[in-house]
């Protein structure tokens, strides 16, 4: 139970910066209105409520008592207009009447809760009971009506037509209008700074995640508060070294890659020029050499100057299979639909190529198939071939490791194809997963993000 009202407000809580932001502004402001309407309800409106109430039935109870002094039928009629419109009231009498004391309790509980949630009856009744001292019966049951004001009266039944505005004040209404118009301006306006601030954090984290799946940002300017500026400082400052660290390694494997090329083409030279025993073994060795100084250079280099381009994947896909279907491969393609994201074209094309030509190598049936699943896209490589066993499956991406135990380049390659693969992925943001394939050998899922 506790774990579901725990995830129950976690679902509810917002997520986003600035969803949490806006739930800081509002919080305070929230409990500021609670506050100040318990404070005017609890204090100012009540009190407003007693004195229209204390007032009202003071004008009653001064009718009654111009009644009482001037008993005859021509005054009352004089005292019932000269206080009619200065007071508001209208009165008129029964001569002779008698209040229903069932009907005067039932009347006087229904005015117990009225539209603001405060009872009249502790304070219409009171003031009628301290100003007037009769029993009274009050109808007020509808709101959009005025009030009718029931007086038992010695000689008869004294009927007072309030209107409503008597005791009510107009203040509740403006005081809401004004809190509720205030806070959603004030909430407005925090929205739009907010907003302001919560755009540079989202153009530093853009840009953070670009740089991370091999794509360039050059445009992008520090922009925002103090610490936004202090971050976006801080990642431009990385992206910079970064950047130096792979041009520095590009110019260093490029003078290696002179270095050791120059003596192996010197080699091959005086090979040429020999006529001995064991020639064909030696150019055999220098060929390997060759061979396996390109998977060094390729694994080091890492495809580092290439820039991302958007590119169709589906083919790139099908140039691979076609060049190894060319070859001999049975390979089956599925492709579901055109997939068009940022791509190092030819770094990606090594990737696919290295990982189908594995799976073509060691079994007989290949399939490959490619779709987009939610904000990314899959290539699948499975085959019928031995596969690889589950505790091997981080190891095999490790450099020079292979699993065939011989060292001859023809069956197992120099062990770089899968390292060159996963750097490739990882450079684009993605990922490379080894499964259990139901063809029966090995599953290749390849993720690349939109």
């Amino acid at each position: 139970m506790k774990l579901r009202l725990i995830r129950l407000v976690k679902s509810i809580l917002p997520r986003g910066l600035l969803g949490r932001s806006l739930l800081i502004l509002v919080s305070p402001l929230v409990l500021l209105q609670l506050v100040s309407a318990y404070v005017f309800y609890g204090t100012h409106w009540n009190v407003v409520t007693r004195r229209l109430a204390t007032g009202l039935a003071g004008d009653i109870g001064a009718v009654i008592e111009l009644m009482r002094t001037f008993p005859a039928p021509d005054n009352r009629v004089k005292i019932f207009a000269a206080a009619g419109y200065p007071m508001g009231l209208e009165f008129s009498m029964e001569d002779g009447g008698i209040l229903d004391k069932t009907g005067m309790l039932g009347a006087a509980s229904k005015l117990e809760t009225d539209v603001t949630g405060y009872s009249l009856k502790s304070n219409l009744l009171d003031a009628m009971a301290e100003r007037v001292g009769r029993p009274v019966f009050i109808d007020a049951k509808d709101p959009d009506r005025d009030i009718d004001i029931r007086i038992q009266l010695p000689n008869g039944v004294l009927d007072v037509h309030a209107p409503r505005k008597r005791l009510y004040s107009p203040t509740t209404t403006i005081f809401v209008l004004w809190m509720v118009g205030t806070s959603m301006l004030l909430l407005g306006i925090a929205t739009i700074f907010m907003r302001n601030q919560v755009r540079s954090v989202r153009r530093l984290a853009a840009a953070a995640d670009s740089f991370g799946k091999g794509r360039d940002v050059p445009n992008y300017k520090a922009e925002g508060a103090a610490e936004v500026r202090q971050a976006a400082a801080a990642f431009t400052q990385m992206r910079d070294r970064i950047k130096r660290q792979m041009a520095q390694r590009t110019e260093m494997l490029a003078g290696v890659s002179h270095d050791l090329r120059t003596p192996l083409t010197r080699m091959k030279l005086q090979l040429a020029m020999m006529d001995c025993d064991g020639i064909a073994e030696l150019h055999e060795d220098v060929s390997d050499m060759e061979r396996m100084v390109e998977g060094y250079l390729a694994f080091a280099r890492g495809e580092g100057g290439e820039k991302a381009e958007p590119t169709e994947l589906v083919a790139l896909i099908e140039d691979v299979v076609a060049k190894l279907r060319r070859e001999g491969a049975a390979i089956d393609l599925h492709c579901e639909e055109e997939l068009t994201l940022p791509l190092r074209p030819h770094a990606i094309h090594r990737c696919l190529m290295n990982l189908v030509g594995n799976a073509v190598r060691y079994a007989h049936h290949v399939a490959v198939r490619a779709g987009r699943r939610e904000d990314a896209v899959e290539v699948i490589i499975d085959d019928d071939g031995p596969g690889i066993p589950a505790d091997m499956r981080d190891a095999v991406f490790k450099a020079f490791l292979r699993l065939e135990g011989s060292r001859n380049p023809a069956t197992g390659g120099v062990g770089l194809g899968l390292t060159i693969a996963r750097d490739v992925a990882r450079g684009h943001g993605g990922e490379i997963l080894l499964e259990d394939s139901p063809l029966g050998g090995l599953r290749v899922r390849i993720r690349l993000p939109f």
